[in-house]
């Protein structure tokens, strides 16, 4: 069988081929995107009170191949969004601006078996007050001042998540 018939794509270790997704136009092309904007969901109080703990977090962007690139950093709210600090010259910085769509998951600190998943979309990037944010943060991770790893003079910035997914393999 060729490795190119009818659309078919090989699969590697030699298999007989996948169908393509449909609307896929490849690694470098964005998915399509939905007609509509998409629907925020609530925070619900489990979350916001996951949120509001020194919780491991894990965010995922994609990469202007299309791969997926993941950071682990702190995450805090603002009782609507998802709040995550950053800095203005790294790659997810990069990669929300090109495309704002994030997959975070949050794991509660007591039992980090138990986490959430939240997908959604980056609604604001911004410097404002993401200095004294990663203060107050550092607080909270480390009970002390931020100890700036990279320096005093990076600019940090604020992504203001807007979430329309969240589930939970505990339910």
């Amino acid at each position: 069988m060729p490795l190119m018939r009818y659309g078919w794509e090989p699969q590697l270790g030699g298999g007989e081929g996948r169908a393509p997704r449909r609307g896929y136009r490849g690694p470098s092309t964005p998915p399509n995107r939905p007609l509509e904007d998409p629907v925020p969901v609530p925070l619900g109080e489990d979350v916001l009170a996951l949120l509001r703990l020194p919780s491991t977090c894990y965010i995922a962007t994609t990469m202007p191949d299309g791969s997926p690139q993941l950071t682990q950093t702190w995450v805090d709210t603002d009782g609507e969004h998802v709040l995550i600090n950053s800095v203005e010259s790294h790659q997810k910085t990069r990669n929300i601006a090109r495309d704002p769509r994030v997959a975070i998951a949050v794991a509660d600190p007591a039992q980090p078996a138990s986490y959430v998943q939240i997908r959604g979309r980056v609604v604001r990037v911004t410097t404002e007050g993401a200095a004294e944010h990663i203060e107050a943060l550092a607080q909270k991770y480390l009970g002390g001042p931020y100890p700036w790893f990279g320096g005093r003079d990076q600019v940090r910035v604020l992504y203001v998540i807007q979430p329309e997914r969240i589930s939970s393999p505990r339910g």
